[in-house]
């Protein structure tokens, strides 16, 4: 791999999860520029349709463009079609366009995360274009590997919102424990098939509240 792909991607920590009748896209807050934090309220999750979200990892500039893009083909296709598109949809269209983009790539990692008439699904976009399914849990960025520690111990199938919710913070926690590239804050979106919830400060201090200082 490149030496300018594996900087790229590094200092950043995201988890898709799904539970019983939704998923979860959790991301911390923290934008690093090699040793410097950049910013200390950086988004990493985009609502790109009405019940479907993606989370970044990579150039902040590449992430931003693609989640601006992404929104307007998940509007047109909605127009187009008279329906909403679907998780897998959403996942393939990032992917052709990642692919055809391959030979001057969008520095990114991404997750595409929502739900649809056939349930809730999470999808691993990576730079290349390649999208793959992931049943239970994934991660991404320079964090995953305390994350995955955590979400891999844990995870129960047909977890409740509740206990989904509390997962992504555990895991989040711990990668801001060990990872200088992730740390600031928590943003934990929630979806299902009647909503798309950013969950607010107040709601967080809660899940916080359980897990280990």
């Amino acid at each position: 791999m490149p030496e300018q792909y594996q900087e790229s991607m590094k200092g950043t920590t995201t988890i898709g999860l799904v539970f019983s009748n939704g998923v979860i896209l959790a991301t911390e807050k923290r934008a690093t520029m090699g040793y410097m934090i950049a910013s200390k309220k950086a988004k990493k999750v985009y609502q790109v349709a009405d019940r479907i979200g993606m989370t970044t990892a990579g150039g902040v500039g590449d992430a931003q463009q693609l989640a601006r893009i992404l929104t307007v083909e998940c509007n047109l296709y909605q127009i187009r079609r008279s329906r909403p598109i679907t998780v897998g949809a959403t996942a393939t269209l990032l992917s052709n366009y990642l692919n055809q983009n391959r030979y001057f790539p969008y520095y990114v990692q991404l997750l595409v995360g929502g739900v649809d008439e056939s349930g809730p699904s999470v999808y691993s976009v990576d730079a290349m274009g390649g999208a793959t399914k992931e049943e239970e849990i994934v991660s991404t960025g320079s964090g995953s590997p305390m994350a995955y520690g955590v979400l891999e111990d844990r995870f129960i199938p047909k977890m409740s919102e509740d206990e989904a919710i509390d997962l992504a913070v555990r895991g989040l926690t711990s990668a801001m424990k060990r990872d200088a590239g992730s740390g600031e804050g928590i943003h934990v979106v929630v979806i299902t098939k009647g909503k798309y919830e950013e969950l607010g400060e107040d709601k967080l201090k809660k899940y916080l509240a359980k897990t280990p200082a």
